[in-house]
């Protein structure tokens, strides 16, 4: 049940369809995508994103004869990817929960993750309908897979019940997830035409777009909320030894994680011993022979994103960032042009995400290592001046973090109704309960007053009936 103070605060808003025209304020839209007050992970987000655009223009605009570039550097930095938006975005689920908890009824705090989720995935599945149409995958089935919004909307509700966990049950439910998860792709893949009910599946858990699926990537929901919660206490703490403390765990564990997937994946996976429908990030293989001057064998298993040695790789990569990043802004307190506009471009970065992809079709295969250089930090300045104009100017409408606090906001609607029906049932229960209690007085006051009468005609007849023995006992003598 809500708090007083929570109850006090409620204030009668405006019917839904006006209080949708309402202003959003600009703060609002900008923390929509990341836990406040922390610039750090807004830092990290911010190169992130800066990086996957970089890849996505090169798989593009370079031309034949460099486009091989593509393939080697996508390989070597995408551990600042997908992987780093999904830790984030499930570390972020931390922050929501927390904050939450005692302030708000527990069924409110889950609409408002659900919802946000829910719209990320809706995004997410728009975007896989004009993708190309895998094979074997004809429409509606195209619909669903596991593209990096969607399992980004996904990684907010599973991070949201992961939670609940105690955190060595999530470390361990995470460790046994990447330990066996290759064996269960293998074996779905293997025997989805067999029958059925591996083809479904194998449907759900892979799917046609298996550039994040299920599984593996689940881990990631269970172990980023330990870290969550480390960082979290330690923001509550806000003291320096408090924070020299957390970028020396997350240095630590980043370090032991990154050697650790090395160790493990060092073998080099040649062509034909992976299997690429489950693990299409293995084409860049392909892409980087496209050139003379040396020839790739094969690609080394902590490169192979999904794999075991690639996963515990990806997360000590993320872990060392995030402590770089926590390092530069959180302890020594680095202020400039440079690190503002990574921290800018972290808050916009789900806007940034779907837009980069319109002025992608501009140019194709046109540019050279030269050219391509001078043109993408051209757009991707650009895509920041529009990004600042748009949320400045135009208030961030129809953006997806805009989308999002609408429905927060109709969520918000929801919450109000739901908190003043609560305050409404307390009040009837206390009412209720006075009621009760003033008859229940009230019976006792009857009672004792009858006990009382009773207990007095009792005692006068006692006295008649002694009496009576007394006289007898008289006249007897």
């Amino acid at each position: 049940m809500s708090s007083q103070n929570e109850n006090e605060t409620i204030i009668e808003t405006p019917p839904l369809i006006e209080y949708l025209k309402e202003e959003i304020p600009l703060k609002e839209i900008r923390d929509v995508s990341s836990p406040k007050r922390i610039n750090s992970i807004d830092l990290v987000k911010g190169l992130a994103i800066l990086l996957i655009m970089i890849c996505h223009c090169g798989s593009v605009w370079l031309d034949e004869e460099w486009f091989f570039l593509y393939g080697i550097i996508y390989t070597c930095l995408d551990m600042v990817g997908p992987s780093l938006f999904v830790f984030l975005s499930a570390l972020s689920v931390v922050f929501s929960v927390k904050r939450k908890q005692g302030k708000l009824p527990n069924n409110i705090i889950r609409i408002r993750i659900y919802s946000r989720g829910s719209m990320i995935i809706i995004i997410g599945l728009l975007i896989n309908l004009i993708t190309p149409v895998v094979p074997g995958y004809p429409f509606p089935l195209n619909i669903w897979g596991w593209s990096i919004l969607v399992f980004i909307g996904f990684s907010q509700i599973f991070s949201y019940h992961a939670l609940k966990l105690k955190k060595y049950l999530r470390a361990i439910i995470g460790i046994i997830i990447i330990s066996i998860s290759e064996i269960i792709i293998e074996f779905l893949y293997l025997s989805k035409d067999l029958n059925l009910g591996t083809w479904i599946l194998h449907y759900i858990i892979s799917s046609p777009y298996p550039i994040l699926p299920l599984l593996p990537w689940l881990s990631i929901c269970f172990i980023s909320t330990l870290f969550g919660e480390i960082l979290y206490d330690t923001m509550e703490k806000g003291t320096k030894e408090a924070y020299k403390h957390l970028f020396h765990i997350f240095l630590f564990w980043g370090i032991v994680l990154i050697v650790f997937g090395v160790i493990t994946g060092i073998e080099v996976k040649p062509p034909g011993s992976v299997i690429i429908e489950e693990y299409p990030h293995f084409e860049l293989l392909e892409i980087s022979n496209r050139q003379k001057y040396n020839y790739y064998a094969g690609m080394y298993g902590f490169f192979i994103r999904g794999m075991f040695a690639n996963m515990w790789f990806n997360l000590g990569a993320d872990l060392f960032i995030i402590a770089i990043g926590f390092y530069i802004i959180d302890i020594k307190l680095v202020k400039n042009l440079f690190t503002d506009m990574l921290i800018y471009y972290g808050k916009v970065s789900l806007s940034l995400f779907l837009v980069h992809y319109i002025f992608l079709l501009l140019y194709m295969g046109q540019f050279n290592i030269v050219f391509f250089v001078f043109i993408v930090l051209s757009y991707l300045g650009f895509m920041g001046v529009s990004m600042y104009i748009w949320m400045e100017y135009f208030y961030g409408i129809a953006s997806p973090e805009w989308l999002m606090i609408q429905l927060g906001r109709i969520g918000h609607k929801t919450e109000e109704k739901t908190i003043k029906g609560m305050k409404k049932t307390e009040e009837y229960v206390v009412k209720e309960a006075k009621l009760i209690t003033l008859k229940t007085k009230e019976g006792f006051k009857k009672t004792e007053g009858y006990m009382k009468k009773e207990g007095k005609i009792i005692a006068d007849k006692t006295k008649e009936t002694f009496k009576k023995l007394k006289k007898t006992k008289e006249e007897s003598k």
